[in-house]
């Protein structure tokens, strides 16, 4: 099998794709290749200023707006005020291992960027939603749990890795059971999972494995390879609930190609169970309750 690169990304031209997290780091990465190759890049962005230093750097046609995924009601103004198709979404904003903070809405901050603001995030805009939806995970999905009946910590110790394994685990089963859902409504709308390898970015910034890390860059991806499970995902022609990430073994390195999630990504019955116990998070704020 040849190795997936830029060289064949398919145009691009006449599509809408919407990249979180677009001002840095993979999401940033992502904007560029996509508009470059003629798809109109919405950058929706925590920082607007940030956000349109990024879009200057931009080829083609771009837009800033300001998103902030661990806040519900600035997902809720960004949802609100959008209109028109959308080709793809992608779910590319994150943290990683960050010190135990809440949300002015009380939620753990991990939690609330990496899984509730997306989900809250697809499913307002599902209804624009044309092609499909990327959702970015990690292979530290193989190590977390998913706590259904207490998914916003009150009583666990905060471990920052735990929490972010937790987060990656609860994005795969989102992504299978909207797909699920997708699929029941009769809906062409695809779920993908994509995952970048380990990727020499800033988001590990605050991991407590930074030295190790910097050890061992050599089996790393740089930023640009590692984008490229995303654009692969986010263009290429495969079903449904596909997981991509990097073909090496270990899947930590290398050029993308169809995996397989962990097999408690893979569970149908607790992705049901999440999606249920997500919305009831949710309830104190009922426009948000997914429509998928």
């Amino acid at each position: 099998m040849s190795k997936w690169t830029l060289s064949d990304l398919p145009d691009q031209s006449g599509r809408t794709v919407i990249v979180t997290g677009a001002s840095s780091g993979l999401g940033l990465i992502v904007a560029r290749e996509l508009a470059a190759a003629g798809a109109t890049i919405v950058l929706a962005v925590r920082d607007g200023t940030k956000g349109r230093e990024a879009a200057a750097q931009l080829p083609g046609r771009t837009e800033v707006r300001e998103l902030d995924v661990a806040d519900l009601g600035s997902v809720r103004r960004f949802a609100a005020e959008w209109s028109g198709p959308i080709d793809v979404l992608v779910n590319n904003a994150g943290i990683m291992q960050v010190p135990f903070a809440r949300t002015a809405e009380g939620f753990e901050s991990q939690f609330a960027t990496n899984y509730l603001g997306p989900f809250a995030l697809t499913a307002l805009l599902l209804p624009h939603i044309t092609d499909r939806v990327v959702t970015v995970s990690s292979q530290l999905h193989r190590m977390g749990k998913v706590h259904v009946d207490d998914l916003n910590p009150t009583t666990r110790p905060y471990k920052p890795s735990g929490a972010y394994q937790d987060s990656k685990l609860a994005e795969v089963l989102f992504s299978l059971q909207l797909q699920r859902r997708l699929d029941a409504a009769g809906s062409p709308v695809r779920s993908i999972v994509a995952h970048p390898g380990i990727a020499s970015t800033n988001l590990a910034r605050h991991a407590a494995s930074g030295k190790i890390t910097h050890a061992l860059r050599f089996l790393f991806n740089d930023p640009a390879t590692g984008a490229l499970s995303i654009l692969y995902a986010a263009t290429q022609d495969v079903p449904g609930n596909s997981y991509i990430g990097p073909r090496a073994p270990g899947h930590m390195k290398g050029h993308p190609a169809l995996g397989k999630a962990a097999a408690p990504g893979r569970d149908t019955d607790t992705a049901q169970r999440l999606w249920a116990a997500t919305e009831h998070l949710l309830t104190a704020t009922p426009d948000l309750k997914a429509t998928a």
